[in-house]
Formats: C-alpha cells, sequence, structure tokens
C-alpha cells in the first residue's frame, strides 16, 4: 500500500500520529498541510502548558512519533511517505516553542523558512535528508531527522535576522 487512505489511517493509533491525524491525507501538499495543522494546534496548546510542559510535551511527541513512523513507513511499505507528516508537525513545534513569545508575523516568516528548508532541502538538510534511510528504527528516525535540521536551519535564520 503505497497511497493510505481514511481506512489505513484509524486502523492504528501509528497511523493516526504519524500521518498527523489527518492532515498526511492531503491530496496536494501534505507536509505544508501538516506544517498548518501543527501550528493551529500549537497556538491551542501553548496558553495551557507552561514553557517546560510544552517542551516536554514536543520531546515525547518526537519520541512516540518515532515509534509511530517506523511502524507506519514498514506498513505503507514506503520508507518516507508523503503522508508521513509528524516529522514537520514536532520539528514545526520545536520552532515555535524556541520562538515563543513571537509575533504572527514572526510565526508566519518561520513557517516560510521552516517550509522552505523542508522541501528545498537545501545544504544541510539534504545531508541529513540521505543518512538514516530504510525501514526499521534506523529509517523512522531518519523521517524526523531531516525536518529537525530543516527546523535548527529556520531558528538560525531567525536568530541572523533578529541580530
Amino acid at each position: 500500500m503505497n497511497t493510505p487512505s481514511a481506512t489505513f489511517l484509524v486502523s492504528h493509533p501509528a497511523h493516526l500520529i504519524a500521518l498527523g491525524f489527518g492532515s498526511g491525507l492531503s491530496p496536494i501538499a501534505p507536509g505544508t498541510v501538516g506544517t498548518l495543522w501543527a501550528w493551529l494546534f500549537f497556538t491551542a496548546l501553548s496558553p495551557l502548558l507552561s514553557p517546560l510542559a510544552m517542551g516536554l510535551f514536543i520531546a515525547a511527541s518526537a519520541l512516540v512519533g518515532w515509534w509511530a513512523c517506523t511502524l507506519t513507513s514498514t506498513h505503507l511499505g514506503v520508507m518516507d511517505s508523503g503522508a508521513i507528516v509528524w516529522d514537520e508537525v514536532v520539528a514545526f513545534w520545536l520552532v515555535l516553542w524556541l520562538l515563543t513569545p513571537a509575533s504572527l508575523t514572526s510565526q508566519l516568516a518561520a513557517f516560510l523558512w521552516f517550509r522552505f528548508f523542508d522541501a528545498a532541502k537545501p545544504g544541510p538538510v539534504r545531508w541529513a535528508d540521505t543518512h538514516f534511510k530504510g525501514f526499521g528504527w534506523r529509517g523512522g528516525f531518519g523521517i524526523l531527522w531531516d525536518d529537525l535540521v530543516a527546523a535548527f536551519c529556520t531558528l538560525l535564520v531567525i536568530a541572523l535576522w533578529r541580530a
């Protein structure tokens, strides 16, 4: 199975997570849709959690996501399906968490830079994307790794912009 369906989404908790609670099923730009979902969810959740609790939530989400992405990619039979968007979700949460407090304009800039780094995969992001390929735990980590590098690049650009 290469293209997941709504039935696949709800057939296992790992699928629900890895496919970004359905945002990865978008037929157009699922990574962008997953990042938008992450932004909305972060905006709703952040007033309810302290900065430390949000950081712990993101760390736990990364670990759970590693499991979910590993299992879902195996079930799909695709090493890094475009429908798997949990990597974008966790990485963008990390960006937003480290930027907080941030204006809507700063958040939009972060969104645009993150999408650029994730989609275009320049330099270090391309390097990260090639280093942990395959199925199993290594491949599941690889799904997350290049997006975490894209998040770092986004934060670096914003730090330089602010300086």
